[in-house]
């Protein structure tokens, strides 16, 4: 039986008490599927990692395409808040992109997590079947995009920025940085060097 049947089926039945820490199972998967890729990343890895069996895994969550957009969401709401958290607290969208270029610097340096963005080095290419993977976290981007885009909008509404101000442009250069200082971690780079990055981005910013 395919890993997508066996999942419905299991999923439909009447299950027992989970005999594992479903939340600690959730992070270590994160951390498979952050260091390996979404598609190179395989169940026997992961109920490895995870430490529990493949029925345990379908049965707690879906398949491995639902697992891995579980994890995202894990990833989404670690201990510096989600992206758009950090857009809505800011008063400017100069500081918005601050915000998110600084602390891209510290969570792309982890001690306790691999180099880069999960968001942005785990399926950045794969096949077919991994089309649907690829598309949810275009649109997580997408999202975050439009909301630096709206909060600097709002700046040039109340006058804080001239009205050529290419607000456009700025969002997706900042997102498009962010994306570029995951690529320079996993190659390598330490914190100071992503902060440097950071601030010469800030630096396109007006004001």
């Amino acid at each position: 039986m395919k890993g997508m049947e066996l999942a419905e089926n299991l999923a439909r039945r009447p299950g027992r008490p989970l005999s594992f820490d479903r939340a600690a199972a959730l992070h270590q998967a994160m951390l498979l599927f952050w260091e390996n890729g979404y598609e190179t990343t395989s169940v026997a890895e992961l109920t490895k990692a995870m430490q529990i069996t493949a029925p345990s895994l379908y049965t707690a969550f879906g398949d491995k395409e639902r697992l891995f957009l579980e994890t995202v969401e894990h990833y989404q709401t670690g201990t510096t808040g989600t992206a758009l958290g950090l857009i809505r607290k800011a008063s400017t969208g100069r500081e918005a992109a601050s915000n998110l270029l600084l602390e891209s610097a510290v969570a792309f340096t982890g001690r306790d997590t691999p180099p880069g963005c999960l968001l942005a080095s785990s399926a950045a290419t794969g096949s077919a079947a991994a089309a649907g993977v690829r598309a949810a976290l275009t649109s997580i981007r997408r999202q975050i995009e439009l909301a630096l885009r709206r909060k600097t909008a709002c700046d040039m509404k109340a006058g804080r920025l001239a009205p050529e101000t290419d607000v456009a442009a700025l969002a997706a250069f900042t997102v498009a940085t962010i994306q570029g200082m995951s690529v320079a971690a996993r190659d390598g780079a330490d914190r100071k060097k992503l902060e440097r990055i950071a601030y010469t981005a800030l630096a396109a910013w007006p004001g």
